[in-house]
C-alpha cells in the first residue's frame, strides 16, 4: 500500500486525505491544532502535531514521513495584512528531513501568484515574475524544492480556491469602488484540486509544473455580481474610473498531459 503524507490537512488538505484513503492509499495527517487531531483520526488519517517555524519545527517530522512514498505540501505562507512571515525559510527547515527519509516524490500546492498581474495570456512557458510578497516566496520555494536532486517534485499551482462553503463574494458583497471589473476570474474548485493531485499520483507525474485554473475567464464584475444575485447578496459595487489589469491563466497543459477533464468547468 503506497503511504502518503500531508503536510497541512486544513481546508484543502483534510478533504484530499479523505479522498487518498477512499482511493487505497494510507495516509499521515499533520496539523497545528491540537483540537483536530481526534478529527483526523476519526476518519482513518494517522494524525501528527506538526509546525513549521523560520527556526526549527514543532512536532515528530521524521516519524511523518518515515516509510513515506510521496509527501504533499499544502500549507499556504500567512503573508496576507500585516504578516511578514519567513515562509521560504521554513521549507528550508523542512528540506533536510526530506532528505533523510528517503523519499523520493513531492507534490507542493502553490499558487499562480507567481505570475505577474498583466494583461496576458499565461502558460507554464511565461516566466513567473511576482509582484506580491506571497508569489515572491512561493516561487523560491518552487525553485528549492525542485532543484533538489535527492527527490522529485511536482508543483501545482492553483488559482483562487473556492467550494460549497467559499467564494469571494461572500467578502465582496456590498462593497464600493472594488477595481479590474473586466479583468478575467482565475478560480479553481475544491473537487478539481482533489482529483488533479491524485492524478499526477496515479499517473507517477513527478518534476513538472501545472497550472490548475478551470476553463471560465468571465470578467470579475459579471462573475460576482451573477454570483451575490445566487447567494442573495448585496450586489458589489465595481470601480470602472481605470483601466482593468489581469492575466487569463490557461491549464492546457495539465489537459493534455494527464488528460484532464475539469468536473466545475464553469463556476
Amino acid at each position: 500500500m503506497t503511504k502518503i503524507s500531508i503536510l497541512g490537512c486544513g481546508w484543502l488538505g483534510f478533504p484530499l486525505a479523505k479522498a487518498l484513503l477512499e482511493n487505497g492509499f494510507s495516509v499521515n495527517g499533520s496539523t497545528t491544532s491540537t483540537e483536530k487531531i481526534l478529527n483526523l483520526k476519526n476518519v482513518g488519517i494517522s494524525p501528527f502535531l506538526i509546525e513549521l517555524g523560520e527556526f526549527a519545527i514543532n512536532g515528530n517530522v521524521s516519524e511523518f514521513l518515515e516509510g513515506i512514498q510521496v509527501l504533499i505540501i499544502d500549507i499556504p505562507p500567512k503573508l496576507r495584512g500585516t504578516a511578514t512571515e519567513n515562509f521560504v525559510a521554513k521549507i528550508k527547515n523542512l528540506i533536510p528531513f526530506i532528505e533523510k527519509s528517503g523519499l523520493k516524490k513531492v507534490v507542493f500546492v502553490s499558487s499562480t501568484s507567481v505570475y505577474s498581474d498583466e494583461n496576458k495570456l499565461v502558460t507554464e512557458e511565461t516566466i513567473a515574475n511576482p509582484d506580491t510578497e506571497s508569489g515572491k516566496q512561493l516561487l523560491s520555494c518552487e525553485l528549492l524544492l525542485q532543484k533538489n536532486s535527492h527527490f522529485k517534485t511536482s508543483v501545482v499551482r492553483f488559482g483562487g480556491l473556492i467550494g460549497e462553503d467559499r467564494n469571494p463574494i461572500r467578502f465582496l458583497a456590498g462593497r464600493n469602488n472594488i477595481e479590474n471589473p473586466n479583468a478575467p476570474i482565475n478560480l479553481i474548485h475544491q473537487e478539481d484540486c482533489i482529483v488533479i493531485i491524485l492524478k499526477i499520483i496515479e499517473s507517477n507525474c513527478w518534476g513538472e509544473t501545472f497550472n490548475a485554473v478551470a476553463p471560465f475567464h468571465p470578467s470579475r464584475e459579471a462573475y460576482y455580481t451573477q454570483k451575490a444575485k445566487e447567494y442573495d447578496l448585496e450586489l458589489p459595487i465595481f470601480a470602472a474610473s481605470k483601466p482593468s489589469i489581469g492575466k487569463t491563466i490557461l491549464s492546457d497543459k495539465l489537459e493534455k498531459v494527464l488528460n484532464y477533464q475539469f468536473i466545475k468547468d464553469s463556476l
